[in-house]
């Protein structure tokens, strides 16, 4: 609190002045403080450097094209020439560049070398969890039908405390669903319904809406959301798909 009201130099100075207890206790406020800031950080989108234009340097393109070529070389992803250029030049990089790259191997769907950059870009001393950087990389997991680096990549948040909102959450499940991955989705669910966050109409519709093609799964979530929501109607889908967007009606 005292680091929000002063400058940080007041601050330390204000600190030397108190008694010996109430410094202490100030301390212990302040850095209670930083903890709730670094925490809400993650998630938000004003504070997120992976939500800002990234815009690729020559160094970066350099490197996404270097990258794919050694990536093809056999075995793939896995040569030796690979491994010596991403220690002796993408560890090198400037942030922007780093991210740019990352944002390009992402929109191309290359999965071996996004998870690669992912682990280079999170040892790096500027890193800060961030929402944002890991739903693409769920969101690129999910397209390309990869279970065990999805499990990674949750693990890795799950350490750093990231929590997802409830919109962001819906649209990951969904993800999972459209990719047929559904024993993932449902595990990305059920810790949804266990978030902190207030649960949310619309992520419900938007994950019933990818459960059409498994009907027992989406009676079980549309109880959930009756039982959340009773004041809401849900209408099962009819015969044809191309009506699934006018099933809920309120």
């Amino acid at each position: 609190m005292l680091s929000r009201l002063l400058p940080r130099r007041h601050h330390r100075r204000l600190l030397q002045t108190l008694p010996c207890a109430a410094a202490k206790s100030a301390a212990e406020v302040d850095l209670h403080d930083q903890r709730l800031c670094s925490t809400s950080a993650a998630s938000s989108p004003s504070l997120s450097i992976w939500r800002r234009k990234k815009e690729m340097g020559k160094e970066g393109l350099m490197a996404v094209a270097q990258l794919k070529r050694l990536a093809a070389l056999p075995p793939a992803g896995a040569h030796p020439r690979l491994e010596q250029f991403m220690g002796s030049h993408v560890s090198r990089l400037l942030r922007t560049d780093l991210l740019a790259v990352l944002a390009e191997l992402l929109r191309q769907d290359h999965v071996i070398l996004s998870m690669k950059i992912y682990g280079v870009v999170r040892k790096e001393i500027w890193y800060r969890p961030d929402m944002y950087f890991y739903r693409d990389m769920l969101y690129l997991l999910a397209r390309n039908r990869k279970v065990d680096e999805t499990r990674q990549v949750w693990a890795d948040l799950k350490s750093e405390d990231v929590l997802f909102d409830q919109h962001t959450y819906g649209d990951i499940v969904r993800a999972f669903c459209d990719a047929g991955l559904i024993d993932v989705a449902m595990e990305l669910y059920e810790d949804m319904r266990s978030s902190p966050d207030p649960p949310l109409s619309l992520p419900f519709r938007v994950i019933l809406k990818g459960l059409v093609p498994y009907p027992e799964l989406r009676e079980k979530i549309k109880q959930d959301f009756l039982e959340l929501f009773p004041d809401m109607i849900v209408y099962d889908p009819p015969g044809s798909l191309s009506d699934v967007d006018d099933e809920f009606k309120f």
